[in-house]
């Protein structure tokens, strides 16, 4: 299928490694230009090497004050065709082991930053009568995960953040929509892995198998598998699609709407 991505802008936040990365190295392979950032500059100009004039990195840390308005200095006055709006989980922990000042920190990863990126881009969307907005979350909007409360609470904010402005915005050609991983063979599994084990007094490899195992599956999901899904939300063939939660997940979330 031809996704009419070719010669369009868009911009991967968290797009170091993991999930985020898969997603800028499909759009690049579909003939998009991507504006990558993330911490690790070393990771992001790999990307600038392999897809010269077409990735364009941008190192930052989402969690700092002045990050949606560098993000938007990098843009300038190009068009964005759509936005992966994606950052990193806080520490694996059950709601009774959390504090306030993780709640603070969680709400400032995860939440915050995104509401005033995408405030700041809806002016500029709206302008040109489209957009693609597309928030990586996790499959735990569904479905809680052990010791994610936090991950669980303040994504379930995003969602509901995405959702009511699908609405606002539908009649002008941008489209809103969460998708909400389960687990992929990434990197970022890793505390979860390191917890189970714990708790289950097993080898880090036995947690894998368990973990492997609780999926209808039995695998991982590929992160080439995940980022297919995401390039589709995110081209322009995907236009009767928004105010969607949708899950990519081997199975694991159990409800009918899942």
């Amino acid at each position: 299928m031809e996704l009419g991505l070719r010669n369009q802008l868009f911009v991967v936040t968290g797009a170091s490694s993991g999930l985020g990365r898969a997603v800028a190295e499909t759009l690049l392979l579909e003939g998009a230009s991507v504006i990558v950032t993330g911490r690790r500059i070393g990771l992001l100009q790999e990307m600038e090497a392999a897809f010269p004039g077409r990735a364009e990195a941008l190192q930052s840390d989402i969690a700092h004050d002045k990050f949606p308005q560098t993000l938007l200095n990098k843009v300038g006055n190009r068009q964005i065709s759509g936005i992966l709006i994606n950052a990193g989980g806080p520490p694996a922990k059950a709601a009774i082991e959390t504090t306030i000042a993780d709640w603070d920190e969680a709400y400032k990863t995860l939440l915050r930053w995104k509401v005033e990126l995408v405030l700041k881009l809806i002016p500029t969307l709206q302008k040109s009568g489209y957009g693609r907005l597309l928030f990586l979350e996790s499959m735990s909007v569904k479905q809680p995960i052990e010791n994610l409360a936090l991950s669980t609470s303040l994504r379930l904010a995003v969602v509901g953040f995405a959702k009511s402005l699908s609405q606002e915005l539908a009649h002008s050609g941008i489209t809103v929509n969460v998708i909400a991983p389960g687990s992929h063979d990434t990197k970022a599994l890793e505390r979860i892995f390191e917890r189970k084990s714990q708790d289950h007094g097993i080898s880090l490899s036995d947690a894998r198998k368990l973990s492997e195992q609780e999926i209808p599956v039995h695998r991982l999901g590929r992160p080439a598998e995940f980022a297919s899904l995401a390039a589709w939300l995110l081209s322009p063939v995907s236009g009767y699609v928004t105010g969607q939660t949708i899950s990519a997940d081997g199975g694991a979330v159990k409800g009918i709407f899942g």
